[in-house]
């Protein structure tokens, strides 16, 4: 683990975590609303829980990081890869990930819909982060 690996963890958590702000702190807040307090804990509520998130963000973008190098194609372009990588991981996690929750959780249709479409376009845009931030020298 060099350190291109080390930098690249911590910006795709950085990264990650913001658009996990700007999808379900901004985009979602008006879906979220009528559910806290009772599907989902409320914004006071769920301060006490930010040393988890933190926590999960730091996990995933060394994973997300760690997974991206294994599967990298020398000599291949790294846009298409991140963002392949990036369509892998969302069909991987965020699609079955939020369809579970729809299972067992009454969480109204749209939302998951929305939380799916805007999810997976993050977690894309992550993976061309990655692919950026871990490309070979030389690359354009």
């Amino acid at each position: 683990m060099d350190r291109q690996f080390w930098i690249s963890g911590i910006l795709v958590s950085v990264l990650a975590f913001a658009f996990g702000f700007v999808v379900h702190g901004v985009l979602l807040a008006g879906d979220y609303a009528p559910l806290a307090g009772s599907l989902y804990r409320t914004t006071e509520e769920a301060q006490g829980y930010l040393p988890y998130l933190i926590i999960a963000h730091l996990l995933f973008g060394f994973a997300f990081t760690w997974i991206y190098r294994q599967g990298k194609t020398p000599g291949e372009p790294w846009l298409s890869q991140g963002a392949r990588f990036g369509v892998a991981v969302v069909a991987l996690m965020t699609i079955p990930m939020y369809l579970i929750y729809y299972a067992v959780q009454p969480t109204p249709g749209m939302l998951v819909a929305k939380q799916i479409l805007f999810d997976g376009v993050s977690t894309v845009l992550l993976g061309i982060a990655a692919a950026y931030l871990n490309r070979s020298p030389g690359e354009a």
